[in-house]
């Protein structure tokens, strides 16, 4: 017996709820193939829907789908033996052909060849080529990221994960307390998959109590941030932005800097960088000083403060924000030899010897560190002894 999730995927277009810019740009895709791109990639968080668009869509053109997990593609050798095949062979019955390459950011990077292989295949592909991602962003699929049309997926809102619920049991003919459906449907946080198997667990305690839901944690890009901030109005939810955002929080500030002149003009422009001098002023106090209790400014001018500067706006359309590979590449130098810091803290205090001249003859005491019993004795954390065996 089918689980819920199965037995209501979408098989039709006109099923799935929302996504209608990108189901349109998703159809001229494949419509004007080829074209500029020869392959897509469709974005988003898991349980959104992306491989249930392309089986909707496979539907709807009359395609056959060939579905291959990037999982399968570890490398070039296995790239070849899988994928290449299905490119060169023409479609059985349908008249179409697309190449599903899911969950594409688990394809190794560039160094074991199955992210390039990858390029190749698809700049020789007689046949569309449509790839989902978690989060595409990721500096291995930088490259790839150049060949590829990227389609955002919107996230799932609260009360159309709901209707979705709603006829779900209709057509279960069970219920459940209105309560319950409501709390599945918020703390899903836009996992639509999720509340499907929420809501089928428990299905059978009826509607006699309100049942609590975890809420699932919800991730977001650096690009999605930004998005955020920049274009969205300002409101209070901003200032927790950041809380799913899994990057350091001075990695953040260079990408604010690089790309606020993307997003703000004129008196915006001030406005924005004013408040980012904020930041840098509470980050100064907070290292000079250790006020811990100033990372509240800090982080509600950064979020809050720049959003507001362009007062209480939206702003539609899209904006090409961009990494910002100089002055990162410096603050990720930096932090690396900050971790050098720290171990050479712990070599000095074990050994009665100056800091300073553990870092003068790193070197050479790198290697003495390489030694498992060392590194026991020293008390090194994961992070410490893989920065001492990588450099």
């Amino acid at each position: 017996m089918k689980n819920w999730t199965e037995k209501y995927r979408p098989k039709e277009i006109k099923q799935i709820v929302g996504q209608i810019e990108q189901i349109d740009k998703l159809k001229s895709f494949l419509l004007n193939f080829p074209s500029k791109k020869k392959a897509i990639i469709l974005n988003g968080p898991p349980g959104i829907g992306k491989t249930t668009l392309v089986h909707a869509i496979s539907n709807e053109t009359n395609s056959e789908i060939f579905e291959l997990n990037a999982s399968d593609l570890r490398n070039k050798s296995s790239m070849n033996l899988k994928l290449k095949p299905v490119l060169e062979q023409k479609p059985l019955f349908e008249k179409n052909k697309i190449i599903l390459v899911d969950e594409v950011d688990g394809i190794s990077g560039t160094d074991r060849g199955g992210v390039s292989e990858l390029i190749s295949l698809i700049e020789n592909s007689k046949y569309p080529i449509i790839c989902t991602s978690n989060d595409v962003w990721i500096q291995k699929l930088s490259p790839l990221r150049k060949k590829c049309e990227i389609i955002e997926l919107d996230e799932i809102s609260p009360s159309e994960i709901k209707g979705i619920l709603n006829l779900i049991l209709k057509e279960e003919k069970k219920k459940v307390n209105l309560g319950t459906i409501n709390n599945i449907s918020i703390k899903s946080n836009g996992d639509l998959r999720s509340a499907i198997n929420e809501l089928e667990t428990i299905s059978e305690l009826g509607e006699k109590e309100v049942i609590e839901i975890s809420e699932k944690t919800k991730k977001i890009d650096i690009f999605q941030a930004m998005k955020h901030i920049f274009q969205d109005k300002a409101d209070n939810s901003m200032i927790s932005t950041f809380d799913k955002l899994d990057m350091h929080l001075d990695e953040i500030i260079l990408w604010f800097e690089e790309n606020i002149p993307k997003a703000y003009s004129g008196i915006e422009l001030i406005k924005a960088y004013e408040r980012l001098s904020k930041v840098d002023l509470f980050k100064g106090r907070i290292y000079k000083q250790q006020y811990w209790r100033f990372l509240v400014y800090e982080n509600f001018f950064l979020s809050y403060g720049i959003s507001e500067a362009k007062g209480n706006n939206e702003k539609k359309g899209f904006y090409k924000y961009k990494k910002p590979d100089r002055i990162l590449k410096i603050w990720l130098n930096n932090q690396k030899h900050a971790k050098r810091k720290t171990i050479a803290a712990k070599v000095a205090a074990k050994t009665h010897t100056g800091q300073k001249r553990i870092l003068s003859e790193w070197n050479e005491i790198k290697n003495i560190l390489k030694n498992p019993a060392i590194q026991k004795q020293l008390k090194l954390e994961v992070d410490e002894i893989s920065y001492i065996m990588k450099y």
